[in-house]
């Protein structure tokens, strides 16, 4: 069942009663985003939130002529770029399927549904939205305070499950190098943890 995870995270915040479930089920809708296809561009309103039900995706801004990857999220957790969806401006932040994804999305209206007609949707969403702000500040974080192996470190931390299913150019942009130099880091790397 499409919902399973979902509603799983959503119990584990807060019991929800058979009615508020269906509410939550009849809001979220499937949406299939291909490997390579965008969720959010540069420039345009963030519509709608992301479950990711199957797949991967990264976030990332331009810098300097380049692409600069400060996130990857996979399977169990949300999408979105929260400013740009609440206060309905313009992003500057990219959201792009590595992997052919299965989501299932959300809209505004629907959100503030679920947030009006649930006992604790409110809490809900204030739990999912305290987790992506923590996610958020760490990156920043790291991308300010760390050197790039340094970053290295914090991507095989954070992502180590993940490691296999990222191209290697993203983790390099991840780490803010280029390809050649992370396949240095990564030998340093693997000589101090043997």
């Amino acid at each position: 069942m499409i919902y399973t995870a979902l509603l799983k995270i959503f119990n584990s915040i807060v019991p929800l009663k058979k009615e508020e479930e269906e509410l939550i089920k009849s809001s979220f809708k499937p949406f299939k985003l291909a490997k390579g296809d965008y969720f959010l561009k540069y420039g345009e309103i963030n519509k709608h939130i992301g479950f990711i039900n199957k797949g991967l995706v990264r976030y990332f801004i331009h810098k300097n002529d380049d692409e600069a990857t400060f996130e990857f999220t996979k399977e169990g957790d949300f999408i979105a770029d929260y400013q740009s969806f609440s206060q309905i401006k313009a992003t500057i932040q990219n959201i792009q399927a590595i992997e052919d994804c299965e989501l299932l999305v959300i809209d505004f209206n629907a959100t503030q549904d679920i947030f009006t007609n649930t006992q604790f949707g409110n809490l809900i969403g204030r739990i999912i939205i305290e987790h992506r702000f923590d996610v958020m500040v760490s990156q920043l974080l790291s991308i300010y305070m760390q050197n790039q192996e340094e970053r290295y470190k914090h991507f095989v931390a954070n992502y180590s499950e993940l490691t296999q299913r990222i191209p290697q150019y993203l983790i390099a942009s991840y780490v803010g190098i280029q390809p050649q130099s992370l396949s240095r880091i990564r030998k340093r790397f693997a000589k101090t943890v043997s």
